[in-house]
């Protein structure tokens, strides 16, 4: 779930319903397996216990295992899951699940996880968690979760699923310290540089003066973006795929629902948000180089392994053109993420770092469906739902798994009131 302080990942809260199982529970004896859980997690996933510190020879962030800590607390609440209605649909009460460390601009003191366990007043409860980008991604996230709650032992054999194993050494698989002889920019960081540049010349000056009027941070909790979750079945997404599939002339030609629903929905946000066709806009979505390194990543990488891939184009070209066009440049992005794309990512991550300004023309999309966080069982069970919270950038989709629909998945969106209805109807056109 997202924190004050930008560095966390949006992250989740796991909702569990009450049931005659565990109704009778006390927090503290929740809170208590989960204290000692967390505690002989950290003993293994011992850099989630340390803090960023800034190297004052190079100015790079590192990580500084120095067993400071997470943080846990816990909390209780008279409110019924059941008042929250659909759980998937973005609530502001869900920012009370989530414990939030207050940032003075030291990050240094900053714990690295964070989490909340919330009893309800129907005796269910939510397990809230934050965890830092510098620590960890997506799939380290979840490996660290699912490790957790197995050492949590509430209601279940402590040490019931194996586990992998996590390995922390950075350096192994990092190209960033092994210089190529090839020269390149990562297209990421070059296509946002081009955006950029197109919102700063004279002839936008106005278009993007009102646009600011209009257009605040998700994260600055702005009321002017609106989160809206979309239930696609697994019935809608292969039809979507037929539809696609059938505006080529080449019928062998197959894709993943990843690329048609991310190719999809960057065409009908974009058309929504009325990008005028001469602009340039920008797909980025995360792409995990565990594999994609050479040599691959050990199984059981515990860091971040993500970089964004990107594809640049003309809006009237994305309008005009084909789902299929667009599925090939999304899978052009994919190939082309290697070690030195890798490592040209890195040394630009490395230069000068500068808030975003509102871009129309930037898609990102963040597919969540490969980590089930709604399976980490904190209790007996499934999570009723694992949701996101507000992004800090307003660009983000996220693709997640429908815990009601096996091979359905909940697509995730923020856009202004104006450009929901429109949106709406061009992301429902071809999926109904």
């Amino acid at each position: 779930m997202a924190t004050q302080h930008e560095n966390y990942a949006p992250n989740v809260t796991v909702t569990k319903r009450a049931s005659q199982a565990y109704n009778n529970l006390s927090l503290n004896s929740v809170f208590s397996s989960l204290k000692s859980g967390l505690e002989e997690t950290l003993s293994i996933w011992y850099p989630a216990a340390g803090r960023l510190n800034l190297n004052p020879n190079d100015g790079k962030l590192n990580l500084w295992c120095n067993n400071e800590g997470a943080f846990l607390i816990e909390a209780v609440t008279q409110v019924k899951i059941s008042e929250l209605g659909d759980l998937s649909h973005y609530n502001e009460f869900f920012e009370n699940l989530i414990y939030k460390p207050f940032f003075n601009g030291n990050f240094s003191v900053m714990p690295l996880v964070v989490a909340q366990v919330t009893k309800f007043g129907c005796g269910g409860y939510s397990v809230g968690i934050g965890t830092s980008h510098s620590l960890f991604d997506g799939p380290a996230t979840f490996d660290f979760l699912r490790a957790w709650a197995c050492n949590s032992a509430i209601m279940k054999e402590k040490g019931s699923h194996e586990l992998q194993k996590p390995v922390h050494e950075r350096d192994m698989g990092n190209c960033h310290s092994q210089k190529s002889n090839t020269i390149m920019r990562a297209a990421a960081i070059s296509h946002l540089y081009q955006l950029i540049q197109q919102t700063k010349t004279a002839a936008d000056h106005h278009y993007h003066q009102n646009l600011a009027k209009d257009h605040g941070r998700l994260g600055d909790r702005n009321p002017n973006y609106l989160l809206k979750t979309f239930h696609l079945s697994g019935a809608m997404v292969e039809n979507l795929k037929k539809k696609v599939l059938g505006e080529g002339r080449n019928s062998s030609v197959s894709c993943s629902s990843f690329e048609v629903l991310t190719a999809h929905l960057w065409k009908a946000r974009t058309k929504a948000l009325g990008v005028t066709k001469e602009r340039m806009v920008c797909l980025q979505f995360a792409v995990d180089t565990r594999n994609k390194m050479m040599p691959s990543l050990p199984k059981g990488f515990s860091g971040n392994a993500y970089v964004l891939a990107s594809v640049l184009t003309r809006a009237g070209e994305l309008e005009e053109g084909s789902h299929e066009a667009i599925i090939e440049k999304i899978k052009q992005a994919k190939n082309s993420v290697n070690s030195d794309y890798v490592n040209a990512y890195m040394e630009a991550l490395d230069g000068p770092q500068a808030n975003l300004p509102p871009l129309d023309e930037l898609t990102l999309v963040s597919d969540w469906t490969r980590m089930p966080f709604h399976k980490v069982d904190f209790l007996q069970g499934d999570a009723a739902y694992a949701s996101p919270l507000v992004a800090p950038i307003p660009q983000a989709a996220y693709f997640m798994q429908n815990p009601m629909d096996f091979g359905g998945i909940d697509v995730r969106i923020s856009l202004t009131p104006q450009a929901l209805d429109s949106f709406s109807h061009y992301f429902l056109m071809n999926l109904l």
